[in-house]
């Protein structure tokens, strides 16, 4: 549905109201209409001929009729919001939709123009409908009724007036188009301005730290001076809109006062009514009329601009809903190629994959190589250039969307939480789960503990996660997707604010839940803990289990070596240079993730004394791996003074631990993967 079509189905939606507000017209017309021919009488059949009390009494009836009318406007304020609040929500509606369906967003920042969008534009609609129902209705009506209550009276004076009102109307209407182009050039100057404001204060502190704050403020000042170049041009052409309008108002009542005076003394006209004429023309007619211009002029051509831009964004193509039921499960990947644009270098280049029921895969990739590009194709949010992406046997994009939301479910970073309840956002995809079933699906993911701090499923949760920390909603967003009904489930980077530990609990409960899992790693623990990883790597990808890649991949290798080499003159400190780490792919120790409990970790020193052995931050000689992981024997000799440092992937680093280095005499240490890079010349041995 187009936006104007949205637009008038709102409106019109709302009839009942429609119908007060006729009514409430009617009322507010009777003042215009019936004050001229009043004030007539009241000369003609009181005052004039000396008897005071009736001209009184017709003047009281104009009161009465004045009353009448105010309680005709004040019924409109009254009916005013049942019609336009729900139009308001029917815009933020379109709106939310068409951002979250745009096929270009902003990539990792919020999208300010949407956010103008939804705070400017829809709010322009709001109260310009509210203008027109108000103001615009209310003097239409007046300028009807006054012009109506003037033929009745003064039918000899509604030729000289009616032209020069028609003169200024047409010349008014011939300014309109240009108004309404710089209007339009406003309207995108604020939502620049939005969106520069927006991404400078998003990244203030990597401006700060570049000391690029003369760029930024450079920016955001050519963007201010050209909304305010804007704004003076709609300035001046609404200047010259009131000129126009003003002489159109004020000739008729000077043309009145010019021929009134002979009208009357040729008897055409009496007194009275060339004062009734008067009273129709100064006092209800002209500010009617400046009043329906200047109505015209801003708000509905602030109207018809605001719909116009929100349509640009709004608008979604019509696309059929699908009809294919998928068979099962299964998820294959068909010579898979996306890019951003025709003729942009993609990002996923005929990639082919293939995922049962039951397997859990790990995708792993340096930083905006297209992980969660392949994210949006698998789910169906994307469409590919080339290549299909086929759920249980049939397209995803042809699935109904209704059963694709049952069957599909993507985590993104930012996890969303909604203001209420817990229990309100834990069972948004599963709204008649049991309160057990959805207290169930938090302690499997690691939230129970949150649960309980929260005070249960009926703790209320403020406004954009108020309360909860990043970790803390990406568990209640994780519990969310647990409780639902999905059963291809992809994880992009989900966990990124979580402990690694939370994290391997939180993807092996995924994993144990049953269907497809692929988790976009933060951390390449993640990696140890899958079936199969597919490293991407621009042009060329790889798919296998960690220890094959880890020999065929120099990429995975190069990516892993990284990761496990602790960072020079840290916890190991020597002259010796980078240690030397010794993966072992084929070794039977190196069970990686998912081998047999009990596995252990041995990391040997020289050069000052034994080293300590290092396994999920526990030392002491031969540190046992956790259970369900199996250990990679990992080895480094210094040489000279130098103290050694020792890398092992070990069944803790499948629960979540992190690489410690032993040195001697050395502590193990463990804990978050922040003092971990790369190894600036790594020198790798791979056992293969």
């Amino acid at each position: 549905m187009s936006l104007r079509r949205l637009y008038w189905s709102a409106l019109t939606g709302q009839w009942r109201g429609g119908v007060v507000l006729l009514v409430c017209s009617v009322l507010e017309g009777l003042p215009a209409f019936f004050s001229g021919r009043l004030v007539e009488l009241s000369v003609d059949r009181g005052f004039a001929v000396g008897d005071p009390r009736t001209g009184l009494g017709w003047l009281a009836l104009f009161g009465l009729a004045a009353v009448l009318g105010a309680f005709g406007s004040r019924m409109v304020w009254h009916q005013l919001g049942k019609v336009v609040e729900p139009l308001r929500d029917a815009l933020v509606t379109a709106v939310v939709r068409g951002v979250l369906h745009d096929e270009s967003p902003p990539r990792n920042q919020p999208d300010s123009s949407g956010v103008a969008r939804i705070t400017q534009h829809v709010e322009v609609v709001r109260d310009a409908t509210a203008g027109l129902l108000v103001q615009a209705r209310a003097m239409l009506v007046t300028t009807a009724s006054a012009l109506a209550g003037l033929v009745t009276v003064a039918g000899a004076l509604v030729l000289p007036v009616a032209v020069p009102v028609i003169a200024s109307l047409v010349v008014f209407g011939c300014l309109l188009p240009s108004l309404a182009r710089r209007q339009r050039a406003l309207a995108l100057a604020d939502e620049h301005t939005a969106a520069t404001a927006g991404a400078s204060l998003a990244g203030m502190r990597d401006v700060v730290a570049c000391g690029a704050e003369p760029i930024a403020a450079l920016a955001m000042y050519h963007a201010v001076d050209a909304q305010a170049t804007a704004a003076v041009r709609v300035a001046r052409s609404s200047a010259l809109r009131s000129l126009v309008i003003s002489l159109g108002g004020f000739a008729p009542l000077l043309l009145a006062l010019w021929l009134a005076p002979g009208l009357v003394a040729t008897g055409e006209l009496t007194a009275g009514a060339a004062l009734g004429a008067l009273v129709y023309l100064a006092t209800t007619m002209q500010p009617a009329l400046r009043g329906l211009a200047a109505t015209a002029g801003t708000v509905v051509l602030r109207l018809l601009v605001a719909l116009r831009r929100l349509a640009e964004t709004a608008e979604l193509p019509e696309r059929p809903d699908g009809t294919a039921t998928p068979r099962s499960i299964e998820v294959r990947v068909r010579a898979l190629t996306f890019g951003w644009s025709a003729t942009a270098e993609p990002v996923v280049r005929g990639l082919d994959l293939g995922l049962r029921p039951g397997e859990h895969l790990a995708v792993v990739g340096p930083s905006g190589i297209g992980k969660s590009t392949l994210a949006g194709l698998l789910t169906g949010m994307l469409t590919p250039q080339e290549g299909r992406v086929l759920l249980g046997g049939v397209p995803v994009r042809d699935v109904p969307r209704a059963l694709r939301h049952e069957l599909v479910a993507l985590i993104p970073q930012e996890a969303y939480v909604f203001a209420g309840t817990v229990r309100d956002n834990v069972a948004l995809f599963a709204p008649s789960a049991s309160d057990d079933a959805l207290a169930a699906a938090a302690t499997a993911v690691g939230a129970g503990a949150l649960l309980k701090r929260l005070g249960g499923l009926d703790a209320e949760i403020g406004h954009g996660g108020e309360g909860i920390s990043a970790g803390e909603a990406q568990l209640l967003a994780l519990a969310r997707v647990y409780a639902g009904s999905a059963r291809f489930v992809i994880l992009d980077e989900a966990t990124s604010h979580l402990d690694p530990v939370s994290e391997a609990r939180a993807e092996r409960a995924f994993a144990a839940r049953g269907g497809v899992l692929v988790v976009i790693a933060h951390r390449l623990s993640s990696a140890l803990r899958a079936n199969r990883v597919l490293v991407m790597d621009g042009r060329e990808t790889a798919v296998g289990k960690h220890a094959d890649l880890l020999a065929r991949s120099p990429r995975y290798a190069e990516l892993m070596q990284a990761w496990a080499t602790p960072v020079a003159g840290g916890a190991a400190t020597g002259g010796a240079g980078p240690a030397a780490v010794r993966v072992a792919g084929t070794d039977p120790a190196a069970a990686a993730a998912g081998g047999p409990a009990g596995a252990a970790v041995t990391a040997t020193g020289s050069a000052g004394g034994p080293a300590s052995a290092v396994a999920g931050g526990r030392a002491g000689g031969a540190a046992p791996a956790a259970a369900g992981g199996g250990a990679v024997a990992a080895s480094a000799r210094g040489s000279g003074n130098s103290s050694a440092t020792s890398g092992a992937f070990t069944g803790d680093l499948a629960d979540g631990a992190v690489p410690a280095a032993a040195s001697a005499p050395s502590e193990a240490t463990a804990g978050s993967e922040t003092p971990w890079r790369p190894s600036p010349v790594p020198r790798t041995a791979r056992a293969g």
